[in-house]
């Protein structure tokens, strides 16, 4: 599974952004799928993941409420619309898939497929 992220960029806090995560044609049924990020100087993180078929979702408490994740299982793409952006926001963020995963969806590591990384700037 080839998974290209997209919709990264440079913006204002308060504004919005939405990244996008491409398949390479591959159907993610059945896979959990999420976004993580990484600030400068820091780990990885989690912050947002969705189930692909019961589309429950999780989220990093700092985005509750600003991010929303969603899927679109005609075009096999995931999306993460990001509001009232804060410059702690600020990182790489990369989508992420994985089939076997079953456990808790807050609890979810990244699994075995990993987009490109998509750069988000929040400027101050």
């Amino acid at each position: 599974v080839q998974l290209q992220a997209s919709g990264g960029g440079l913006v204002q806090a308060g504004g919005s952004l939405r990244l996008s995560c491409a398949t390479s044609g591959h159907t993610l049924s059945g896979y959990v799928v999420g976004w993580f990020r990484q600030a400068p100087g820091k780990e990885r993180e989690f912050v947002a993941g969705i189930r692909w078929n019961s589309r429950l979702t999780s989220y990093e408490d700092s985005v509750k409420g600003r991010f929303t994740i969603s899927r679109d299982n005609a075009r096999n793409m995931m999306r993460l619309q990001m509001n009232s952006l804060k410059p702690e926001d600020t990182g790489v963020y990369y989508c992420n898939a994985d089939y076997r995963y079953r456990g808790a969806l807050r609890d979810y590591g990244g699994g075995d497929y990993w987009g490109q990384g998509t750069l988000v700037t929040v400027s101050s």
